[in-house]
């Protein structure tokens, strides 16, 4: 065989190898990104707070569950985007600490997670985040504040969601720059990311957002390292605060007692009503 059809030959093998090795990342991608539970174990009458069960339906026909927790006399509305693990069951404490500090929460569960119908995508959960926002402004009361609040992975939904439905505010607590900024200290992950699809980028999302943006970051966190927390804030261009969470973990700083916590988040809602 002549030279060149070698090199041919070599060429082709390298691109099917890497054309299945993209398809073997895509169809394990989301089992390494999304971790749902199915079902409800428990609800906001858990803790006797006043609420309603909401089904939203998406853009591509997918039914989500979601809960409005409503206040007496709320200070914010916030739509809430948790983290890639569990449920609306599982975030549930979260929830009801808002609750008790005033504040009312559209709390959804991304397609796949809890009772809501389909698989997990990032597509998929951007067309949930639309869902839920437009439910928000189509239901709110004037004079409100409107905030979008993403923890974790929910930090890019909630940047996306942004672009569906400007609110007042943006919270981006335990979040990241992109997908990417994530694997890069993990070797075999970075290596795994070229070949992925999902991007997960806060930092484009967000660009050009016109209103305040607070993120938050445990400084002990284990699972999004602390410094990712300060380079999304970094590569943010926006109007923005930076708290930092001593000694917090990733999921360890929620508690209505942790005054560290709720006194910049509770100030940072109330300039909004200025």
């Amino acid at each position: 065989m002549p030279l060149y059809g070698k090199a041919a030959a070599v060429l082709l093998v390298v691109a099917v190898a890497l054309l299945l090795l993209r398809t073997l990342v895509g169809s394990l991608e989301p089992r390494f990104v999304f971790f749902p539970t199915k079902g409800e174990d428990e609800t906001p009458a858990r803790f006797g707070l006043r609420y309603q069960a909401v089904t939203l339906t998406t853009a591509d026909g997918e039914r989500l569950s979601a809960w409005q927790l409503e206040p007496e006399q709320p200070r914010a509305a916030v739509v809430y985007f948790h983290g890639n693990g569990g449920n609306l069951s599982l975030w549930l404490p979260v929830f009801a600490a808002l609750h008790m500090q005033g504040v009312r929460v559209l709390a959804v569960d991304y397609r796949g997670y809890g009772l809501s119908t389909g698989t997990p995508t990032e597509d998929g959960v951007y067309r949930d985040a639309e869902a839920a926002v437009r439910h928000a402004a189509a239901h709110r009361t004037p004079g409100l504040p409107l905030v979008f609040w993403g923890r974790s992975l929910g930090a890019p939904i909630a940047a996306f969601a942004a672009r569906v439905v400007t609110p007042d505010a943006v919270v981006l607590e335990s979040g990241f720059p992109d997908k990417a900024s994530v694997a890069r200290s993990q070797p075999v992950l970075r290596a795994l990311n070229l070949f992925g699809r999902y991007r997960f980028s806060t930092v484009e999302l967000l660009r050009d957002f016109p209103r305040p943006v607070l993120v938050m970051h445990g400084d002990a966190d284990s699972i999004v390292p602390f410094a990712l927390g300060e380079e999304l804030f970094e590569r943010i261009d926006a109007h923005k605060e930076f708290v930092r969470i001593s000694g917090a973990d990733h999921n360890d700083f929620f508690s209505v007692n942790h005054t560290a916590y709720w006194t910049p988040v509770l100030a940072f809602l109330d300039r909004l009503t200025r």
